[in-house]
């Protein structure tokens, strides 16, 4: 039998992602605040720390305070709603790929597009009602660590359970229920593969709503109409503290719904994607989904929400340049692959260079496919970093109403305090631009177990293509 191959740094990274992102959510809610700044000032001033001083800066709660039921209760009602949606709304019969040891692909129905529709319009309607004191726009920011942590205590349910039931898979394929277990998921450490995810496409059957792919299930609803809705939240937050709003929030929030609504929009294109092609259901696709989506992507209207900075004309102009030239990067590379593969004999592709492999199928050496082998990553890369840069050179510290200052950077909340930068002019950084790099970071993981995974479907043959395309994802630099 052949060695597991571990990714992450094995179970001891596993172990560190588990327990650490947690933490690192924890951190940037606390830290990142609107009681006394963004980091909190006792952070920079090691010389007069103290750790009372740094719970009384952050609001700290206290173990108990950190959940509450009422906001578990509400949680579950949300992620219950979603369900519902599903279920009553039309939806997309698609198929995904074949199954490796079936041979055949499993059904999926697609809606999550609508759904959020819904979300929205009912939110639209109580916004239009009560204004930015709509009751879910005040909920959200008013129990948003006890929102967090409940979607935690979700996500690791949902993930214990799916380990669990993963057991139960028949693994003398083919089976009656279609269900396999992932490739690199049962490695036998139970850290690892609790992390990883054991079953490929873990499903439960409900009554009334029939059965259910948890997998795509998570991936494209909750956590993604969630993030627009903490988006949404804190523009309501920002009137409420100063009585306007922003552009840069406003700016942040529209592209970053662009974003999630083409995802939605075109949903039935994660069939193809390794999330549901190749990795298991498990603690790192839960989280990612249900936790770290929602309440890391939207740490930059958080972050504005309480230091509205004002973009101009022009910065609003610079900042849609790069979403738009990263947007017709990604797009465009996609096209040409998808035109590629269904029309080869299409005029736009059928002069374009390509390797013939010993699978019957073609590997682009041309076009936008010549540049590196992963162009698209390049553009979902540029188009994401906007996300950050309204955030400025960020960093803020909130001083009592009425004190003395002396600086142009301040805003004025309508209940007197000052919100200005000075020493934390930079250190917000930190929090607000953590995406970006994040990002980055994610999609080179992605591009080296994307080229490992090619390495063994293709041999040889991806030899030769990496010699004729030799950038990973950025042309001439990576």
């Amino acid at each position: 039998m052949a060695p597991h191959r571990y990714e992450f740094c094995g179970p001891p990274g596993a172990a560190g992602i588990v327990f650490g992102l947690p933490i690192l959510l924890y951190t940037f809610a606390f830290v990142c605040n609107d009681i006394s700044g963004c980091p909190a000032p006792s952070l920079l001033q090691p010389s007069t720390f103290t750790l009372e001083k740094l719970k009384a800066e952050v609001g700290w709660p206290g173990i108990s305070g950190l959940g509450s039921w009422e906001a578990t209760g509400v949680t579950l009602a949300y992620h219950f709603f979603s369900l519902l949606l599903w279920k009553l709304l039309p939806a997309e019969e698609v198929l995904g790929t074949k199954l490796v040891e079936h041979g055949r692909p499993l059904k999926y129905y697609l809606n999550s597009f609508s759904a959020t529709l819904v979300h929205f319009a009912i939110c639209a309607v109580g916004t239009y009602l009560k204004g930015a004191d709509f009751i879910v726009w005040t909920y959200i920011t008013d129990n948003y660590i006890q929102l967090l942590t409940a979607n935690m205590i979700i996500t690791v349910l949902l993930s214990i359970f799916v380990y669990v039931k993963s057991f139960s898979v028949d693994t003398n394929y083919p089976n009656k229920d279609m269900r396999e277990l992932a490739a690199g998921g049962h490695t036998g450490n139970i850290m690892y593969d609790f992390f990883i995810g054991r079953e490929l496409n873990p499903r439960v059957t409900l009554p009334i709503f029939g059965e259910i792919d948890l997998k795509t299930f998570c991936e494209m609803r909750q956590g993604l109409t969630g993030w627009i809705l903490l988006d949404l939240a804190f523009i309501a937050k920002q009137y409420r503290s100063y009585g306007y709003v922003s552009d840069s929030i406003l700016f942040v929030t529209a592209f970053q719904a662009f974003y999630v609504l083409d995802g939605q929009y075109s949903e039935a294109g994660i069939m193809t994607m390794m999330d549901i092609t190749t990795d298991g259901f498990g603690y790192m696709l839960a989280f990612g989904d249900l936790v770290w989506v929602p309440f890391l992507y939207s740490t930059q209207t958080r972050y504005l929400s309480v230091y509205p900075v004002q973009l101009g004309w022009s910065g609003v102009a610079a900042a849609s340049a790069i979403f738009a030239v990263g947007l017709y990067i990604f797009r465009a590379a996609n096209n040409q692959k998808s035109l590629f593969r269904k029309n080869p004999s299409d005029p736009k592709v059928a002069n374009f260079s390509y390797i013939q492999t010993k699978r019957g199928t073609k590997l682009l050496t041309a076009g936008w496919w010549g540049k590196s082998r992963h162009i698209n990553y390049f553009g979902d890369w540029l188009q994401a970093s906007p996300f950050s840069l309204p955030t400025g050179i960020a960093g803020y510290s909130i001083l009592t109403a009425g004190s003395a200052i002396a600086t142009s950077h301040a805003a004025t909340m309508l209940d007197g305090r000052v919100v200005v930068q000075d020493q934390a002019r930079g250190w917000g950084m930190l929090f607000t631009y953590f995406y970006v790099l994040y990002f980055g970071i994610l999609l080179v993981h992605r591009e080296g177990r994307d080229d490992y995974a090619c390495a063994k479907k293709y041999g040889e043959d991806w030899a030769k293509y990496k010699k004729q395309v030799k950038y990973h994802i950025i042309p001439y630099v990576y």
